[in-house]
C-alpha cells in the first residue's frame, strides 16, 4: 500500500542523518521537527504511528472535518460533502474536497483512490467499515460524543487530530478563541438580564403528519453550553448516553413550565420543513403553549452543526445569545 507521507518524511529523515555527520549543523530546525515519528491515541483507546504530521487526510464524520479545517488542514476527501457545507457554515471548506459518499457508509473505493496519509473517523462508524479502513490508511478513531462530558469531549477531539497534524499552536489558538466567545456571551446575557433564564433547544422533524422533537438536555453539546453560559436547561426529559438528544412529540412541550424560552435549529439548505412555524403554526397545543403566546420561540442561524467543534459553538453562542437579549 501507498504511503506517500511516509517514503517523504524516511527521505527527510535520511537527509537529517546525512547533514548530522557535518562538523556544526543547528540542532533542528522546524521542517526537521516535523519529521519525527508521532504516536497518536484515538479515543478508542487505540494509537496510530505516524512517520511525521499527516496532511492528506480523509474525514468521515463532519465534527472531524470541521476540527481539521480550523486547525487549517484542508481535507482530502469528506463525507457528504453537500452536507457538510450546509451544516457547517461556521468552518467552510476551503478547498474541494473529493466527496467519498456517506458519514454512515463511506466508499472505500473512493478513498483508496485518495492515497491519503490518515484516515479519521469517529466511533459511530461500524467496526467492519474501520477495518476495511485500516487496509488503506492509518485510521484515528475519536469520539463522537460523550454525555459525560461534551465540551471535553470536542476539545480533546480537536487535541488529538491536532497532534496528528502538527497543529497543536492552533488548536491553544482555537480553544482560546471559544473561551474568550464564551466569556463574552455570558456577560451579553447577564447585562441583559437574561443570566439564569431557563431555556429549551430543540430541533423537529415531520414524518407521516407527526411532528417530533428532538431535546437537546443538559447533557447533549448545546445543553452543555447553554449551561455554561448561564441558561439553565428546562427539558426533564433524558437524553441518551453519548449525544443527550431526547425525542418527544407537541404534548411533551406542555411540561416546558411557563418561563421557559425556546430556540430550535433548522436548515433550509438541507430540505425540511420548519415544523415550529409551518406543522405546528395550527396545532392548539403548541398554540397555547406559553412561551409561543409570549414570542419566545427562536430560530437560530441555520448552518450551525450541532455536534461540530468550537467555531460551530462559537457561531451557537452568537445567535442564542441574539435571540435572548433581543428588544
Amino acid at each position: 500500500m501507498r504511503r506517500p507521507l511516509i517514503v517523504a518524511a524516511s527521505a527527510a529523515a535520511a537527509a537529517l542523518v546525512l547533514s548530522a555527520c557535518g562538523t556544526s549543523e543547528p540542532a533542528k530546525t522546524g521542517s526537521d521537527a516535523k519529521s519525527e515519528k508521532i504516536t497518536v491515541t484515538g479515543g478508542d483507546g487505540s494509537k496510530v504511528s505516524l512517520d511525521g504530521p499527516a496532511t492528506k487526510i480523509v474525514g468521515t464524520e463532519w465534527n472531524v472535518v470541521e476540527s481539521l479545517v480550523t486547525l487549517g488542514v484542508d481535507p482530502a476527501g469528506v463525507a457528504d460533502v453537500k452536507g457538510y457545507k450546509a451544516w457547517d457554515t461556521a468552518a467552510p471548506l476551503t478547498n474541494s474536497p473529493k466527496d467519498v459518499g456517506t458519514r454512515g457508509e463511506p466508499s472505500m473505493d473512493s478513498i483508496a483512490g485518495l492515497t491519503p496519509d490518515l484516515i479519521i473517523a469517529t466511533n459511530d462508524l461500524s467496526a467492519s467499515a474501520i477495518k476495511q479502513m485500516k487496509k488503506i490508511a492509518p485510521v484515528l478513531t475519536v469520539k463522537s460524543a460523550d454525555g459525560a462530558d461534551q465540551v471535553g469531549t470536542m476539545f480533546e477531539t480537536l487535541d488529538t487530530i491536532a497532534k496528528a497534524t502538527g497543529k497543536e499552536d492552533e488548536a491553544k489558538a482555537a480553544k482560546k478563541a471559544y473561551e474568550s466567545k464564551l466569556a463574552e456571551g455570558k456577560k451579553a446575557l447577564k447585562d441583559a438580564g437574561a443570566d439564569g433564564s431557563r431555556i429549551a433547544t430543540a430541533d423537529g422533524y415531520s414524518a407521516s403528519n407527526q411532528v417530533s422533537v428532538r431535546a437537546f438536555t443538559s447533557t447533549s453539546l448545546l445543553g452543555s453550553v447553554n449551561e455554561d453560559l448561564g441558561l439553565k436547561n428546562a427539558w426533564k426529559v433524558k437524553g441518551d448516553k453519548d449525544y443527550g438528544l431526547a425525542t418527544t412529540d407537541v404534548e411533551g412541550l406542555t411540561g416546558l413550565g411557563d418561563d421557559v424560552r425556546f430556540t430550535y435549529i433548522g436548515n433550509k439548505k438541507a430540505g425540511g420543513s420548519d415544523v415550529f412555524t409551518k406543522d405546528l403554526a395550527d396545532n392548539s397545543v403548541w398554540t397555547s403553549l406559553p412561551f409561543v403566546k409570549a414570542g419566545d420561540v427562536h430560530r437560530l442561524a441555520d448552518g450551525t452543526w450541532l455536534f461540530g467543534g468550537p467555531k460551530s459553538m462559537e457561531h451557537y453562542i452568537d445567535g442564542v445569545v441574539a435571540a435572548l437579549t433581543k428588544k
